[in-house]
């Protein structure tokens, strides 16, 4: 696939929303940010989005925040709130068995079109097509191993728009689900999923603080959300054994990760990085683990600085 979208000078995506704790001696927000453009610009050609939101010491940093990037796999995020929202309201049962299908409809013009299991995370998934499987399985697999068979057949049964209105009502006001993985008419048609890095920081936040969800709800997106198998970007960038619940994303020269980093000891951080333009993957990964390494230095030295 080719990525869509107007490409930008990686500098002019910068922007900087400082922060700040009274009293406390620590590096500023500022000086993060300007490490960050710094590993950025080391990259020829990159575009990146960082959103950085610290729920201990209530630091915030943005970086071309509010530019739309083809979502890739994090639109998963919305869709699994809406499943979520669906239970809530008992318009669907978490433990209900739907029929597994490898056949959905473009967006374009409702033609027919099925998924490669060679080109899924989950290539197991399609050996239970033909057969009833439950929605928490799918919702499961959609995160935990980046199904994007579980996933169409989520947004088959929920609805896109749905997808897009639940992460809408909790602030995530630009990002945008139109339809399911791998609808080539509507990719060529320029017909995209996208998000910015400032939306899917609001919804980790929200889902980290209950906020607009219920309990038991934000407990299970999470627990989801911590069992991702996949990951080599932001949790590669903090010591071993700290707890990431996340979100990875990728396609063509695109590389994405989005998660709430669980530091011991103390309230954790959001972290989203967003990037494309970057032809190499390894390239692109390891600007990302970069950048969850500096993101990770810095909220430590000001945690440690709030506590003197």
């Amino acid at each position: 696939m080719r990525v869509m979208g107007r490409r930008l000078p990686c500098w002019l995506l910068l922007s900087c929303s400082l922060g700040s704790v009274a009293g406390a001696q620590r590096p500023t927000e500022r000086s993060l940010a300007a490490r960050l453009a710094e590993r950025v610009r080391a990259v020829p050609g990159a575009e990146v989005a960082v959103s950085y939101r610290d729920l201990a010491t209530g630091d915030s940093i943005d970086l071309g925040a509010d530019v739309d990037f083809h979502a890739a796999s994090t639109m998963k995020i919305p869709v699994m709130l809406e499943v979520v929202r669906a239970a809530e309201q008992q318009r669907l049962g978490l433990a209900q068995e739907i029929l597994l299908i490898n056949r959905f409809h473009s967006i374009v013009d409702g033609s027919p079109y099925s998924l490669n299991a060679a080109d899924d995370g989950d290539s197991s998934m399609y050996a239970r097509v033909g057969h009833r499987v439950a929605v928490r399985e799918l919702l499961e697999r959609m995160i935990v191993r980046s199904s994007n068979l579980a996933t169409n057949a989520l947004i088959a049964l929920v609805g896109a728009d749905r997808a897009t209105a639940a992460a809408r009502a909790l602030g995530a006001s630009r990002i945008r689900v139109l339809r399911g993985v791998e609808d080539q008419k509507a990719f060529d048609a320029g017909l995209i999923n996208t998000t910015t890095s400032a939306d899917l920081a609001v919804l980790l936040r929200r889902i980290e603080r209950g906020e607009g969800l219920r309990p038991s709800s934000a407990s299970l997106m999470k627990d989801v959300l911590l069992r991702q198998e996949f990951n080599d970007e932001i949790p590669a960038g903090v010591p071993a054994g700290t707890a990431v619940a996340h979100k990875t994303g990728s396609i063509t020269a695109t590389l994405h990760d989005a998660a709430i980093v669980y530091p011991p000891g103390r309230a954790p951080y959001v972290l989203v990085v967003l990037t494309r333009g970057i032809p190499s993957e390894a390239v692109a990964r390891a600007l990302i683990v970069d950048v969850s390494r500096l993101v990770w230095q810095h909220s430590s030295e000001s945690a440690g600085a709030v506590a003197r």
